[in-house]
């Protein structure tokens, strides 16, 4: 007989500071296939499923595939959404004739409403109606504020290793091969230390493209590689814009039977995670000096200026329509005699979007655009004359190494020309990790000699290859690097950065 396997997807990264709740139509907008449409959309993907269901296919197993969603990052994810999707996957495990086992992919970092960790909300249910003998997996984000009391109730938990995330279908992967491996007749032993530290974020929240991050890592692979016993070492990196009592780095170890070994390898990352808290980051430039770089960008020189603007980041919950950066081009490009052609996205903005589209394709408005979510983060409404260039739908295919043949959208969505720059404005928050987003507009951002994105880290993925320069932005947005303007209440203290006496111990 073929192995009953729950397999599920339920994610979000949850921005606590965000005031934007985050509904069930903020999941079925961005992707969500239940049932029988799980495996056909995301098996020959760069998504967790697709690695999960290529083991899966490799055992003969039977799926049992109730949901896989993702939201864009936001607010705190609704009782509503958390009945549709989370009761759901409870349902499923509750009702199935029997399982053999458990495959979760979330993200690590879901707050509900009412203030609980819902990914350990969501494996601790599932352990309780199951019972001990059942296997759980969890593949996790590399920023999940991670409960270490999940290790109580999964058998194995592991992250991904790279940001931008490419590594999501290996990790995938990864988790079912453990999962595997502990059905197929060894039954050996299977369990996840887990070490946690009093920091908000790791530096840069865990790029793994530079120091500390790299070196960290390679200290993880060469334990994993010294030790037969020690099947996965992951780093997540916390994320910082959730004020909750989980929040923070941790470093997972899953081994076979030997839990002093797999505490002590954790233990001793997490002291080097500690020791490189004050790493050197990347500098941040203001929408002035950027704007400022823009016009000084050289044309012959290969590929477009990338400046992302990583305090209005939707993919950390911001609201992603803050203007500053728009407003500090404009402004600059007004007193060039040629001003760079500059492709600017996404900027969120329901009512611009509905604007454009009662105004159609090749009409000129004036619109205020942004800045409406909370002018407070980066500026209010930006007044403008605009073209409206071209409408879209706003899906999607992913090109990216990050997500590859995952299908998304933005809602409906319009490209609105202000003068030299292009602007995209959207119904639905998203970040722009690939180029597919501009370009089913028509419009190719390998062709532009400034491009502007609201992003952090992921942009790099697909936007990498083709610049010819990149600089961080601080428009002042809600993900803003500079932690001063939050107010935590919920996380443990004393914390580092925000508590000179913290300490590791």
């Amino acid at each position: 007989m073929p192995r009953n396997i729950l397999l599920a997807q339920f994610m979000h990264e949850t921005n606590t500071f965000c005031a934007r709740t985050t509904g069930v139509e903020a999941f079925r907008g961005f992707y969500c296939h239940e049932d029988g449409a799980v495996i056909p959309a995301l098996a020959d993907t760069q998504n967790e499923i697709g690695g999960m269901v290529e083991v899966a296919r490799e055992h003969a197993w039977s799926l049992i595939t109730p949901v896989a969603t993702f939201a864009t990052p936001g607010g705190p994810v609704t009782q509503a959404a958390w009945e549709s999707f989370g009761e759901r996957i409870l349902a499923a495990a509750s009702t199935a004739d029997s399982l053999d086992g458990v495959l979760l992919s979330l993200h690590g970092a879901m707050v509900l409403e009412d203030g609980q960790d819902g990914d350990f909300r969501l494996v601790r249910e599932l352990r309780e109606r199951l019972g001990p003998q059942v296997p759980i997996v969890v593949s996790l984000d590399l920023h999940a504020n991670l409960d270490p009391d999940m290790a109580n109730h999964a058998q194995a938990i592991l992250s991904y290793k790279s940001f931008p995330h490419v590594d999501m279908r290996a990790t995938g992967r990864k988790a079912a091969q453990l999962l595997a491996d502990r059905l197929d007749g060894s039954q050996r032993p299977l369990a996840t230390a887990v070490v946690k530290l009093p920091m908000i974020t790791l530096p840069e929240g865990g790029r793994t493209d530079r120091t500390p991050m790299t070196s960290l890592l390679a200290l993880a692979q060469r334990h994993e590689a010294a030790h037969p016993e020690i099947v996965d070492v992951s780093l997540n990196a916390g994320f910082s814009f959730s004020d909750v009592p989980e929040i923070g780095p941790s470093v997972t170890v899953v081994h076979h039977g030997a839990p002093a070994l797999a505490q002590r390898i954790a233990e001793e990352i997490g002291k080097a995670m500690w020791q490189a808290r004050d790493a050197e980051q990347e500098a941040v430039l203001s929408p002035e000096t950027a704007a400022c770089v823009a016009l000084a960008y050289a044309p012959e020189r290969q590929g477009p200026l990338v400046l992302a603007d990583l305090s209005d980041n939707p993919g950390d919950g911001a609201y992603a329509d803050s203007t500053a950066l728009l407003a500090a081009l404009d402004h600059a490009y007004g007193r060039a005699k040629a001003p760079p052609e500059t492709l600017f996205g996404a900027l969120h903005d329901p009512q611009a979007v509905e604007a454009a589209w009662q105004a159609g394709e090749g009409q000129t408005l004036e619109m205020a655009i942004g800045g409406k979510a909370d002018p407070h983060f980066g500026g209010g409404p930006f007044i403008a004359t605009v073209r409206v260039k071209r409408l879209g739908d706003g899906k999607y295919r992913v090109e990216s190494p990050m997500w590859e043949g995952v299908e998304q959208s933005c809602g409906r969505c319009a490209l609105l020309e202000i003068g030299a720059i292009e602007l995209l404005v959207t119904s639905l928050a998203t970040q722009a990790l690939d180029l597919g987003i501009f370009r089913s507009l028509g419009a190719d951002p390998a062709a532009k000699r400034v491009v502007a994105l609201k992003s952090t880290q992921h942009f790099r993925a697909a936007y990498g290859p083709i610049a010819g320069a990149i600089h961080l932005v601080d428009g002042g947005g809600l993900t803003s690097p500079d932690l001063s303007r939050l107010t935590y209440r919920r996380v443990p203290r004393p914390i580092h950065p925000l508590d000179a006496e913290a300490t590791s111990t």
